[in-house]
């Protein structure tokens, strides 16, 4: 039997757009079979306290450490405000990203738009990068147990 590895689902979902995006790619996690609980920040929310305040910060960063933690591995969506033509990914999940890679979490990167450079820093970080919608969908298939190293041509900064 294969193993079913607990993911981390990083990416921003401050938007409609960025909600749906990471919707689609849970979706596609969903069919394989190496996959199994998915944990997306920003689902389970601090409610104790009121957005914003210290205490909600604190409680939530601390949450989402201990889901980085304890997961197999971080899938991080890549692509940010890309209705809006911005295409640097989001901070926080880039902060993830490094956080999961300096603690020898499997970091695999995700992006819809495929004609974007990367930081060479977030490019470095990642075990395999799927880019554009055809590579995206091949994730259903993708060992998640053997890590097998995935490049895309991507041009780097």
């Amino acid at each position: 039997m294969n193993k079913k590895n607990r993911v981390y689902l990083a990416g921003p979902f401050f938007s409609k757009e960025q909600t749906n995006r990471l919707n689609e790619i849970e979706k596609i996690l969903n069919e394989n079979e190496t996959i199994g609980d998915i944990f997306r920040p920003g689902d389970s929310e601090y409610t104790p306290a009121k957005i914003g305040t210290f205490e909600w910060q604190t409680a939530v960063f601390k949450h989402d450490i201990t889901n980085i933690n304890t997961s197999d591995l971080v899938i991080a969506m890549l692509d940010y405000k890309l209705e809006n033509s911005e295409f640097e990914p989001d901070s926080g999940t880039i902060w993830e990203c490094g956080y999961a890679f300096a603690n020898n979490i499997p970091v695999i990167g995700i992006r819809y738009e495929d004609n974007q450079p990367l930081n060479l820093m977030l490019a470095g970080s990642l075990t395999a990068f799927f880019k554009g919608e055809k590579s995206i969908e091949s994730i259903k298939d993708y060992d998640f147990n053997t890590l097998m190293t995935r490049y895309e041509d991507v041009d780097i900064i």
